[in-house]
C-alpha cells in the first residue's frame, strides 16, 4: 500500500471519528490562538453545581467553572492577575448575539468565593435547546441578567502593556 492511499485511509478514520457538528464554546484570550470546548473538553474539567432562584422556582445546574475554562485557555489568573491585567475583562457571547462582561477578578478564586459556572446540566439532565448547550449561571447575583444562554464564544480582552 502507498503511503498517500494509508494516509487517505487513515485520515478517513479520523475525520469520521470527529463529531463536525458536536457542540462547542470557543475561547479566545488576547493575541493567543483561540481554543474550542466541546462537552468531552468540559467532562474532563472538574464538576461543580450551583442552585439559583429562577421565575419564583429553585433550579439545580451542574458544569464547570468559568475561571477552569479561562484558566485553560491561557487567561491571566492567580499569580499573573495583576496590575493591568486586573483591567481585563471576559466577553461572554450567546448564540442569540447576546453579551454579558464578567471581570477577571471576579472570577479568580484568589479575589473572590463566587462560582460562576459554565453549566451543561441542569436537574441531572442536559439543558434544554433554548438553555444550552451550554449556559452561564451567575448564582449570587440578585437579577439574572448576568446568566447567559446558549453560550457560544468567550473572548478575555487584555488591556494593552
Amino acid at each position: 500500500m502507498k503511503i498517500s492511499a494509508l494516509l487517505t485511509c487513515v485520515l478517513g478514520v479520523a475525520l469520521a471519528q470527529t463529531p463536525t457538528n458536536a457542540p462547542a464554546v470557543t475561547i479566545h484570550v488576547g493575541d493567543k490562538p483561540a481554543i474550542t470546548m466541546t462537552a468531552e473538553d468540559f467532562a474532563k474539567l472538574p464538576r461543580h453545581s450551583v442552585t439559583v432562584a429562577e421565575h419564583g422556582k429553585t433550579a439545580a445546574y451542574e458544569g464547570v467553572l468559568l475561571h477552569d475554562v479561562l484558566e485553560r485557555a491561557g487567561a491571566p489568573l492567580g499569580s499573573e492577575l495583576k496590575g493591568k491585567a486586573l483591567a481585563s475583562y471576559v466577553l461572554a457571547t450567546g448564540k442569540d448575539g447576546y453579551q454579558v462582561v464578567y471581570t477577571l477578578a471576579e472570577l479568580d478564586p484568589a479575589f473572590t468565593d463566587t462560582d460562576i459556572l459554565v453549566a451543561d446540566k441542569s436537574g441531572g439532565e442536559p439543558l434544554t435547546e433554548s438553555q444550552g448547550p451550554f449556559r452561564i449561571v451567575v448564582p449570587h447575583d440578585k437579577k439574572a441578567a448576568r446568566s447567559l444562554r446558549m453560550l457560544e464564544r468567550i473572548d478575555v480582552v487584555e488591556l494593552r502593556k
